[in-house]
């Protein structure tokens, strides 16, 4: 296991001030990955007019934030592939550690799928994070490729509103929004987090959390509004 796998969180472990991963326009990156329940698939060998592909764990708050939302444009969008790509725990904790294994990862998993009745597609990345390296490597990313396996659409931090007008647009043939505002966390889905994955991941968030307001929520929101 690399650093890739940290075994507490600090702003350190993200390169905060940019993006990385494919950008508008680039061919999306492609990997075989297992589903939750062990079957291979191919990240870009979907059916659907295009995916909505978001990168999560099971200890990020920002994700499990935005499930409801999520959830909804599933429902909205059934001819869409709608898709996670688990990676590693942003937030890990005595209870949901960091990942040694691949079974590690599947085994996280698949507790999404079930204790969060996820009705969309969960790709399980290798326990070196390969896939999510080439996807740029925030814990809460978003992105929407074309059947052609172009990317339409990103954003660093998943805005459901935003991701919502994105896949409207790509639907319609449109150009997609150019800025996408990232909005914290709930509290109390914060503080669920961080009881779900155990003694610790609370605490190392807590610890950087002021690091993760300057760089996020403040420098990000006004770079995204100059734009």
């Amino acid at each position: 296991m690399t650093d890739y796998n940290y075994d507490a969180f600090s702003p350190d472990n993200y390169n905060l001030a940019s993006a990385d991963g494919p950008e508008i326009g680039d061919k999306a990156p492609d990997f075989t990955l297992e589903t939750h329940d062990g079957q291979n698939r191919r990240l870009l060998g979907f059916e659907g007019a295009c995916m909505v592909l978001e990168i999560g764990s099971m200890t990020c708050p920002l994700f499990l934030t935005r499930q409801d939302s999520m959830e909804q444009i599933v429902r909205d969008f059934p001819n869409v592939n709608h898709a996670v790509l688990y990676v590693r725990e942003a937030h890990p904790g005595a209870a949901i550690p960091a990942h040694k294994t691949i079974d590690d990862k599947r085994d996280c998993a698949a507790l999404l799928k079930t204790e969060l009745n996820a009705p969309r597609t969960i790709l399980v990345d290798g326990v070196e994070g390969a896939a999510h390296l080439a996807y740029g490597s925030m814990p809460n990313a978003i992105y929407i490729i074309d059947k052609d396996g172009i990317v339409r659409f990103k954003a660093p931090w998943n805005n459901a509103k935003t991701t919502r007008k994105a896949l409207e647009a790509v639907l319609a043939g449109k150009s997609t929004p150019t800025k996408s505002y990232f909005k914290p966390a709930k509290p109390w889905v914060v503080l669920s987090t961080a009881r779900r994955a155990g003694a610790g991941s609370g605490k190392d968030f807590v610890h950087g959390l002021p690091q993760l307001i300057w760089n996020v929520l403040i420098k990000n929101n006004i770079r995204t509004f100059f734009r």
